[in-house]
């Protein structure tokens, strides 16, 4: 498979072919979307009018407030033309539900492929999916499907189960995982305990989902530390959502996930809603190309990313997006300081004796942020809460309540059956 030519063209021809796609996107919602034909009139904006990437600034913002309230009002297809239907997680409110196309299935398919093949990845690779394909989650069947294009082999493992995970790797000698990346510490704990030859197994490289590797200066956080420590493997970062379709994936340079300007239009604004520059932090918005069912315009992802726009060595002169910072709708005021749940997970990944916790953001009664975290009581010792609050202190200048419950207790929090994905963070 041929990597797309438009990622290596020089950058005013880049934009050029993404203002045609624009004007075919807003047309398209234009005749097709209840949703948008009322945004429009409402605002008394000429679709006619939007011909460059500049006038997507004359476009209100799409929300996730908007995608609850007026869900099916985005369908652009009668719902008998809808092949596979899809949920958000839900993380932060209710589940949205986002319909597919088979157009869509395929656009799916092709976004993955080349996100691999961005990673490293070629028609000789065997992948190892350790994550759901079923429970309406749109990762899973996205890296099947992506393999599938790409002429890849695919193990269909699923999450968890770290005997199987091994097995697996034993019959099918996968050349690279794609995985939750904070599942990847169990996993060699698992292979030590059992005198697997881990390290000298047939993976080579990790495609990680779902939680950053690195820090906004590329460099790994703990968690990746803490697994290129114990095995020589290639770490690639992938960010990605539901509502965009797409992902944005490293390459073999790790200096940020790469834009594919034929699947999104990327903006990065600041709170006034206008761009950011190079290498500032800001939310990032997507317009999606070519999706037939539920197209996005001006989608505001709540994501918090550094953007890069100069030349990647690798030669693509696509826009870069670094690890997620946070989430606007997550932000905490805790003790007089503004904290995203990812910087407390990186502190407790630096401490290796834990090998499991769950965050958990209450209100105190005067209406502020309060965070406790479960840890497994297999994991107390006299030096472990000093140790943590001198972390805590030293990286965050505050330290939260630790609460230790039994193991499996804690399993069952953070594992929930009813749930696609682990639960690092709740809300009550």
């Amino acid at each position: 498979m041929r990597k797309p030519q438009i990622e290596f063209e020089p950058p005013e021809k880049i934009k050029a072919f993404q203002e045609k796609k624009l004007e075919e996107l807003v047309d398209y919602v234009n005749k097709n979307s209840a949703f948008y034909q009322r945004l429009f009139r409402e605002n008394s904006i000429d679709p006619a009018q939007i011909k460059t990437l500049e006038d997507l600034q004359k476009l209100p913002f799409t929300t996730k407030d908007d995608l609850t309230h007026h869900n099916e009002k985005f369908l652009c297809v009668p719902k008998n033309k809808v092949s596979d239907f899809i949920t958000t997680s839900g993380t932060i409110g209710d589940p949205i539900t986002f319909y597919l196309t088979t157009k869509d299935l395929d656009r799916l398919a092709y976004n993955e492929a080349i996100s691999l093949q961005c990673a490293g990845g070629d028609d000789n690779e065997i992948y190892q999916l350790m994550t759901t394909i079923d429970k309406r989650f749109m990762a899973g069947l996205a890296y099947f499907l992506g393999a599938q294009r790409l002429n890849a082999g695919i193990v269909r493992v699923g999450p968890g189960a770290a005997f199987l995970q091994w097995d697996s790797i034993k019959r099918c000698s996968p050349t690279t995982l794609i995985a939750i990346p904070s599942f990847i510490p169990k996993l060699i704990k698992y292979a030590i305990n059992n005198d697997i030859d881990y390290k000298n197994s047939s993976v080579r490289s990790i495609v990680c989902i779902g939680e950053p590797l690195r820090d906004a200066h590329f460099q790994l956080n703990e968690l990746g530390k803490r697994i290129t420590s114990h095995w020589d493997v290639k770490l690639f970062s992938t960010y990605a959502s539901t509502e965009m379709s797409a992902a944005f994936t490293e390459c073999e340079y790790g200096i940020g996930g790469h834009h594919h300007p034929e699947l999104l239009i990327l903006e990065v604004v600041d709170n006034n809603g206008n761009p950011v520059g190079d290498g500032e932090q800001g939310e990032v918005v997507v317009s999606t190309l070519g999706v037939e069912g539920m197209p996005m315009l001006r989608y505001k992802t709540g994501d918090l990313c550094h953007v890069h726009y100069s030349r990647c060595a690798c030669g693509r002169n696509t826009a870069r997006l670094g690890p997620i910072v946070g989430r606007k709708q997550q932000m905490l005021k805790f003790k007089g300081t503004t904290i995203y749940p990812p910087a407390i997970f990186n502190v407790m990944d630096a401490v290796e004796e834990i090998d499991l916790y769950q965050v958990e953001i209450s209100k105190n009664e005067f209406g502020y942020d309060d965070i406790s975290i479960f840890i497994s009581e297999e994991n107390k010792t006299d030096i472990l809460i000093p140790k943590l609050v001198d972390i805590f202190k030293s990286k965050l200048r505050v330290t939260p309540t630790f609460k230790f419950i039994p193991k499996q207790d804690l399993a069952n929090k953070i594992f929930d059956q009813n749930k696609r994905k682990p639960d690092k963070l709740i809300y009550i």
